[in-house]
C-alpha cells in the first residue's frame, strides 16, 4: 500500500485532481466529505458542535447550517480552533478506518485541505501539492463558487501560506493553466505513484 497526502489551497483545483486520481484507480479518502458525515444529523459530532456554538448554527431541518458556522469560524481564529478540536479527531478516526479497509496493493490518496496546517505530512509515504497562484485562486472562488472577494480572501488567509505547502511537497502539480494541462500532469503523477508502489523508484521525503 502506498499512502499519499493530497493538499492545496482553496481554489487551487485539488478536488479535480482527487477526482482524476480516483478515475485511475486510487482509493480516495476525502476529508471534506468525511467532515460533513461526522456532523450529520444524529451524530455525536453535531451534538458537540451545537453544544459549543449554540443551536443557532442549525438549519430548520436540524442539519448543520454550514454557511452560518463558516461565517463564525472564519472570522475568529479561536472559534475556528474550537471547531477543529471537535471535527478533526472524528475525521482522523474515520480516515484511518477507510485506509485499513484498502488492499495491500492499493494507492490510497487522502484528500486533506488542512494537511499542512495540521502537520500531517509525516503520516503519508509522500505528499502531492496542487499549487496555484493567489490570483488564480481568487478568480476561481469568485467566479466559480460565488464568493465575494472579501470572503475569498478571508478563506485563503485562514490557510497555510503557499510557501509552507510547497515546502512539504514531494510532487507538485501547477494549476494556473488549462484543465487539459492539469490532466496531463495528473497522468504523469499517477505513473510516478505506480512506479513507487511497484518499487521501481524509492519515495522521497
Amino acid at each position: 500500500m502506498l499512502t499519499v497526502g493530497l493538499t492545496g489551497g482553496i481554489g487551487a483545483g485539488k478536488s479535480e485532481v482527487a477526482r482524476l486520481l480516483a478515475s485511475y484507480g486510487a482509493v480516495l479518502v476525502d476529508s471534506d466529505r468525511i467532515a460533513r458525515e461526522v456532523v450529520a444529523p444524529g451524530t455525536e459530532g453535531l451534538a458537540k458542535v451545537v453544544a459549543e456554538f449554540g443551536p443557532g448554527v442549525l438549519a430548520p431541518d436540524g442539519s448543520l447550517d454550514r454557511p452560518k458556522l463558516g461565517a463564525i469560524v472564519f472570522a475568529d481564529e479561536e472559534r475556528r480552533r474550537a471547531l477543529n478540536a471537535i471535527v478533526h479527531p472524528l475525521v482522523g478516526a474515520r480516515s484511518a478506518e477507510l485506509q485499513r479497509a484498502a488492499g495491500p496493493d492499493d494507492i490510497v490518496v487522502h484528500d486533506v485541505p488542512l494537511l499542512t496546517e495540521n502537520g500531517l505530512a509525516p503520516y503519508y509515504d509522500l505528499v502531492v501539492v496542487v499549487d496555484a497562484a493567489p490570483d488564480s485562486q481568487l478568480d476561481r472562488l469568485v467566479r466559480l463558487r460565488g464568493m465575494t472577494e472579501d470572503e475569498a480572501r478571508s478563506r485563503m488567509a485562514a490557510q497555510a501560506r503557499r510557501e509552507e505547502r510547497l515546502a512539504i511537497a514531494d510532487l507538485v502539480l501547477h494549476n494556473d493553466g488549462t484543465v487539459e494541462e492539469l490532466r496531463e500532469q495528473v497522468a504523469a503523477v499517477w505513473r510516478e505513484l505506480k512506479a513507487r508502489q511497484d518499487g521501481t523508484q524509492p519515495a522521497s521525503g
